[in-house]
């Protein structure tokens, strides 16, 4: 199915905050749908992944409520870098905080 164009339109207008609330929207929709064959986080190999739970800042000009949260996040090694992942409020069935 086609995106509409005035959807379109309409994020080519949102600033910085709204596109990266769009984006975690988007990734949580993902993460829901079994079907697309995404997972909650990709590590390689045998990579030891920990989940902490925290508080993140919006970077919105003018806001009253930061921190937000908290949100779970999934952290794992690769290659000697330190990834990332944004995993939600609630952690994964199965996943121990570490």
């Amino acid at each position: 199915m086609p995106i509409d164009r005035a959807l379109i339109r309409q994020i080519r207008l949102l600033d910085e905050y709204d596109l990266r609330r769009l984006m975690i929207f988007v990734r949580g929709l993902l993460l829901q749908s079994p079907e697309a064959g995404f997972t909650e986080i990709e590590p390689r190999g045998d990579a030891k992944v920990t989940y902490r739970l925290e508080h993140v800042k919006c970077g919105k000009r003018g806001c009253t409520r930061c921190p937000h949260g908290p949100y779970w996040y999934a952290y794992w090694r690769e290659e000697g870098r330190l990834k990332s992942r944004y995993i939600g409020k609630n952690l994964p069935e199965g996943a121990t905080p570490g």
